[in-house]
């Protein structure tokens, strides 16, 4: 007879949004499923007592950027995946602008086949919303889907024929497949490379108005509202597009959206002496805008924390801030950066794991976000307390483009299980 091969977590903060749940207890790990516990433990289980600790619902980050295939020296699969176990992610969904852009199944497949077999968590990918993101004609969503895919995007490019895009929503509808939309408009932002104000002026930077991001975003809801779809509104960055996302929530759009510790953390400032590290799109903006996303993740207008993890290169980073590449890594930092927002009052602990656990399942449809008996056994212990240090060195994603480099930060994820497999560990 087959030994029987246990997870055991002890004594921690059992925290689950779904069911609900805020209590001290143990939780048991069997065959990759979450079991109920029994009065003896059996033998050759693995025992872990996590007192003062979180367990939660393993994180799941619905925006990220793999690189694989096509830009393997920025990321891999592999990489990537391994940076997200150590943050306490057990799934990531990855953005098809890879090269070639993931709008075919065999594309879908390759992400899938290299995530089972080289992958720290699972990887959902994300199809093109149009042919090569190029705007012109929609991809293949039939065959995405059968692929594997669990969304489109053409994230990274906005889809600029309105027409173009509500025949999205509903083809991608009919298929089950949520639409995420990169809110931009191209004809404000082009040759921007941050926010537009005092700060832009003063360094002399072309700058990207807050109007960019509000007025696609009103288009998004309103063809949301048109043809009745699920839409999802990626990276938002501004006091205007979650007051805009709040009034269509209000009204019963199927709208969702996401932003990231980024914006919730930072401002234009910390753009400081042209620092590259701080550069993305959307850019960051305001303290008014800071404060309006913190506001939109404690009222509900946000439905996720993402980390839109996007290594670079110093070939992409180290050179003039209008010419670098926009992005940052995030992956590694998520998690302390959310905790910041449970130490300040903004949001609780369930708000916590709901906004990087429970809803991004949700809104995917995928496994996972709890961690209720017979549920999958993705789980993350968290020690809330725990301080370090962010240094290039103990990154273990390819990129190291971070403005949270050197960093003190607290919160870390300390174990990290994926289907009953344990990715990550610092309880040895």
């Amino acid at each position: 007879m087959a030994t029987v091969k246990m997870i055991i977590l002890q004594n921690g903060r059992l925290l689950d949004p779904v069911t609900g749940v805020d209590t001290e207890g143990d939780l048991w790990m069997e065959d990759g499923v979450i079991v109920s516990p029994r009065e003896e433990i059996p033998e050759n289980s693995q025992v872990f007592d996590v007192r003062g600790k979180w367990i939660v619902p393993g994180l799941i980050d619905m925006h990220v950027h793999l690189r694989e295939p096509g830009e393997e020296y920025k990321e891999t699969i592999k990489s990537g995946t391994m940076a997200a176990a150590a943050g306490g992610f057990t799934a990531v969904a990855c953005m098809p602008n890879t090269t070639p852009v993931n709008d075919c199944a065999s594309v879908t497949q390759f992400i899938l086949e290299t995530a089972a077999r080289e992958g720290s968590a699972r990887v959902y990918p994300v199809g093109a919303i149009s042919k090569g993101s190029k705007g012109a004609g929609l991809a293949e969503y039939g065959e995405l889907k059968e692929a594997g895919a669990v969304a489109v995007t053409d994230d990274g490019l906005p889809v600029f024929d309105s027409q173009l895009m509500r025949r999205a929503m509903e083809y991608a509808g009919s298929h089950d497949l949520l639409v995420m939309s990169h809110s931009e408009e191209i004809a404000l932002s082009r040759n921007g490379s941050m926010n537009e104000g005092v700060v832009s002026t003063r360094l002399g930077l072309r700058g990207i108005p807050v109007a960019a991001e509000a007025i696609m975003v009103y288009r998004e809801i309103a063809l949301a509202e048109l043809t009745g779809q699920r839409t999802h509104i990626a990276h938002v960055s501004t006091a205007a597009a979650a007051e805009l996302i709040a009034q269509a929530k209000a009204r019963g759009v199927r709208i969702t959206a996401e932003t990231t510790p980024h914006y919730f953390t930072l401002t234009e400032e910390a753009v400081g002496d042209y620092d590259t590290n701080a550069k993305m799109n959307p850019p960051l903006r305001t303290e008014a805008d800071r404060q309006a996303i913190r506001k939109g993740l404690q009222d509900g207008t946000f439905d996720a924390i993402t980390t839109d993890h996007a290594p670079h290169s110093v070939l992409e980073k180290e050179l003039e801030f209008d010419q670098a590449a926009n992005g940052i890594i995030g992956l590694e930092t998520s998690l302390a950066l959310a905790l910041a927002l449970v130490r300040d009052g903004v949001i609780d602990a369930l708000r916590m794991v709901e906004l990087m656990s429970s809803a991004p399942a949700r809104i995917l449809k995928v496994a996972g976000g709890t961690i209720a008996s017979g549920s999958v056994a993705d789980v993350t212990v968290v020690d809330p307390g725990k301080k370090f240090v962010f240094t290039k060195e103990s990154i273990l994603s390819k990129g190291k483009n971070s403005p949270f480099l050197d960093w003190e930060l607290q919160g870390k994820a300390v174990l990290t299980v994926m289907g009953g497999r344990i990715t990550h560990n610092e309880l040895l």
